[in-house]
């Protein structure tokens, strides 16, 4: 089988699910202070959904005694492309989880899900129904849409090859350090800089999530907001050179990363080369010159607790 399926049968990111031992505090932050909206609960879960964003929810929230990365939802343009990708999956031994068939959350849908090469849960679904969204207004410092999601992996190079050979992700760039060698891919489904990354990381786990916001303005006065909250600003303001994106890295109660972004670049996938940055240069990692220095105590922050869900599939 060659690197990249024939055809892409992703189409976008749709949300990311987390179990979170202090459940109301978490509730509280993603509800309250980051911006997202709760659409449904049941016991011991709820759903938050962005404003300009159709999809039903962009966090799920459930309730456990440790914390753990559920799993990572992308979305596929039809049943049909769900029962391909799933023979494809099957005929190349992966491990499914499920096997395609009604998806039992917000919105329904047809999906499955399965376990990628580091053990994370990963779930593809379509047809799920659009959620009425709208327009984000003018000083509206609130997410539009969930825009990527980073993973750490201890081993970058095979887990590349792995979303590459069986998702079709394709390379957008890499950052590496004379030092280090390569310790970021970023990684495409459509003409979006990223809709994931790969990081290298000691043990399996969640980087961050990245939220988009309106524009420049919205994602300075969502940033002080966070920061007028009192909760902990890990990095930023700035704009990295991959992707030309804008962020500020916060941690969430627990201790995830998430990112208030915007302007992440759009490529022509038909022309575009991959770059390899070195991020030991200040330019790299931060375009403007504005954020805080990188070190050290923000990688280790970034590393995350060791991810305990390895190849066990979330209860829900």
């Amino acid at each position: 089988m060659t690197n990249d399926l024939p055809n892409r049968l992703l189409t976008h990111l749709r949300h990311v699910d987390l179990a979170v031992p202090d459940y109301d505090k978490q509730l509280d932050f993603y509800a309250g202070v980051w911006g997202l909206t709760k659409v449904a609960e049941d016991e011991g879960i709820s759903f938050l959904a962005a404003e300009g964003s159709p999809e039903q929810y962009v966090i799920r929230l459930r309730k456990a005694d440790e914390k753990r990365l559920d799993l990572v939802s992308y979305g596929a343009a039809s049943d049909a492309d769900v029962d391909t990708l799933a023979e494809q999956l099957l005929a190349d031994g992966v491990r499914l989880i499920s096997q395609p068939g009604k998806v039992d959350t917000p919105g329904g849908g047809y999906g499955f899900r399965f376990f990628d090469g580091d053990g994370r849960t990963i779930e593809v679904s379509a047809e799920v129904e659009a959620r009425q969204h709208r327009r984000i207004e003018e000083k509206e410092a609130i997410p539009v849409r969930l825009s990527h999601v980073v993973l750490n992996s201890p081993d970058l190079d095979a887990t590349r090859a792995w979303y590459e050979r069986h998702l079709g992700f394709r390379l957008s760039d890499t950052l590496s350090s004379p030092h280090m060698g390569e310790v970021m891919h970023f990684m495409r489904i459509s003409n979006q800089h990223h809709s994931m990354a790969l990081a290298k990381g000691p043990h399996t786990s969640l980087h961050h999530v990245s939220f988009e916001m309106r524009g420049l303005d919205e994602y300075m006065r969502g940033s002080g907001r966070v920061m007028r909250s009192g909760a902990r600003k890990l990095w930023g303001p700035g704009r990295h050179m991959a992707g030309d994106n804008t962020f500020t890295y916060f941690l969430d109660p627990h201790g995830n990363t998430v990112e208030y972004t915007t302007e992440l670049e759009e490529l022509d996938e038909d022309t575009w080369h991959p770059h390899v940055y070195d991020f030991s240069q200040p330019e790299v990692t931060d375009q403007w010159g504005t954020a805080n220095a990188m070190n050290e105590l923000i990688v280790k922050e970034s590393f995350n607790d060791v991810d305990r869900g390895v190849f066990v599939a979330p209860p829900v």
